[in-house]
C-alpha cells in the first residue's frame, strides 16, 4: 500500500508535539524549591538575529526557537532545514557584498532527533542560586549539533542555555519578532536587507536578546539568550492565585448566596407549615405576615422622619409672627 505524502505530514504534525513534550521539559510547568513557574505565556516561534559584517560578507544568523513546542514548518528557511522536532535552530545567511552570491545554511541546537529520538537533558535553576541578586531561571537544553570550521569535518554538539530574568513590567514579547503563518514572505524580506547591509531584526529594547554562540569548556557549541519576563519571578504564580479582588469578590458571593438560601427556605418551610397547621391561604400562607404587608408603610414612616429630621437640622433660627 502506497502512503500519501500529505498522510506522512499529518501524521508528523500530530505525533511530535507530544513526543517533544514527553522529553522532560514541560515549559507550564516547572517546579524548583517550592517554587512554581508557568512560562507557556511565551509560547510561539520567535527568532533574534545577530550580525557581522566583514570587508567582503554580511553575515546574518537568525535563531528560531519555540520553548514550548517543536519548530514544525518554522525549521525550514528556504533550502535550508534543521529538522522539524527541533525546538531551536539556527540559519546562517552570508552574502557577499559585490553581489557575487549568497548562500543559507541550518543547523539544530536542541531539540529531539527525528522520530523523537535522543533527549535534551534539561537542566533548569534558579538564578537566585548562581547569584542572590538576580532573580529568574536558567534553562539549559541540548540535542543540536554544528560544524564551526568549512574545514572541520568534526560535528560538534550544540546546546542552548536561556535565562529567563525576572522583570515585573515585561511579559516577555515586547520587541520580539514572532514568525506568522507567512514565513516566505518575511524571509524574503529578512533576506534582501542582509544583502543590502541591512540591520539586524532584533532590537535593543526587545525582551529577548541574543546574548553570545561559540564554543564553550566542554567542547561544545552554546547558544546564550537572555529573556526578562515577569514569568520567571519567584512569587508570580502564587501572587495570581492570591490576588485580593479574586478572593474578597468570592467571599460576598458567598455570602448572598447563603442568604438568599436562608431566606428562601424560611419563607418556604413557614408557608408550609401555616398551610397544613392552620388552613391558611393567601397572605396568610407567609410567615409574619401582617409585618411583610407593614413593610412599605414602615417604610414610609421611616422616609419621612428622616425627611423631616434634616429639614429640621437645615433650619435656622429667628423670630415668628405672633
Amino acid at each position: 500500500m502506497r502512503i500519501q505524502s500529505s498522510g506522512v505530514s499529518l501524521l508528523l504534525s500530530t505525533l511530535l508535539p507530544s513526543l517533544a513534550s514527553a522529553s522532560g521539559f514541560d515549559c507550564a510547568q516547572i517546579k524548583i524549591d517550592d517554587y512554581k513557574y508557568d512560562l507557556s505565556p511565551l509560547k510561539g516561534v520567535h527568532e533574534v538575529t545577530h550580525s557581522v559584517t566583514t570587508d567582503d560578507y554580511v553575515t546574518n544568523t537568525t535563531y528560531r526557537l519555540n520553548i514550548c513546542n517543536i519548530l514544525g514548518g518554522a525549521a525550514r528557511d528556504g533550502d535550508a532545514t534543521c529538522g522539524t522536532s527541533k525546538n531551536i535552530c539556527g540559519f546562517v545567511h552570508r552574502a557577499a557584498k559585490d553581489g557575487s552570491g549568497s548562500s543559507t545554511i541550518g543547523f539544530p541546537i536542541v531539540g529531539l532527533d527525528p522520530l523523537g529520538q535522543g533527549s535534551k537533558n534539561p537542566e533548569v535553576k534558579r538564578l537566585k542560586d548562581i547569584d542572590p541578586e538576580t532573580e529568574g531561571l536558567r534553562v539549559r537544553l541540548e540535542g543540536g549539533s554544528y560544524k564551526g570550521d568549512a574545514n572541520d569535518q568534526k560535528t560538534k554538539k550544540a546546546s542552548a542555555v536561556i535565562e529567563f530574568q525576572c522583570d515585573h513590567d515585561r511579559s516577555g514579547l515586547e520587541g520580539v519578532h514572532t514568525l506568522s503563518e507567512d514565513l516566505e514572505t518575511k524571509e524574503r524580506r529578512r533576506r534582501a536587507d542582509g544583502e543590502e547591509g541591512g540591520a539586524p531584526s532584533g532590537n535593543s529594547s526587545s525582551s529577548l536578546q541574543f546574548k553570545s554562540f561559540g564554543l564553550s569548556d566542554d567542547d561544545t557549541y552554546v547558544l546564550k539568550l537572555d529573556w526578562r519576563t515577569k514569568y520567571a519571578c519567584d512569587e508570580y504564580e502564587k501572587e495570581k492565585g492570591d490576588a485580593p479582588s479574586s478572593k474578597s469578590w468570592g467571599f460576598f458571593t458567598w455570602l448572598i448566596i447563603i442568604a438568599f438560601l436562608c431566606i428562601a427556605a424560611y419563607l418556604i418551610f413557614g408557608s408550609w407549615l401555616n398551610y397544613n397547621r392552620y388552613g391558611a391561604r393567601g397572605w396568610d400562607l407567609l410567615p409574619h405576615g401582617d409585618t411583610i404587608r407593614d413593610i412599605p408603610y414602615l417604610f414610609q414612616d421611616w422616609l419621612r422622619r428622616v425627611v423631616n429630621t434634616l429639614q429640621g437640622a437645615g433650619s435656622r433660627g429667628g423670630y415668628s409672627a405672633v
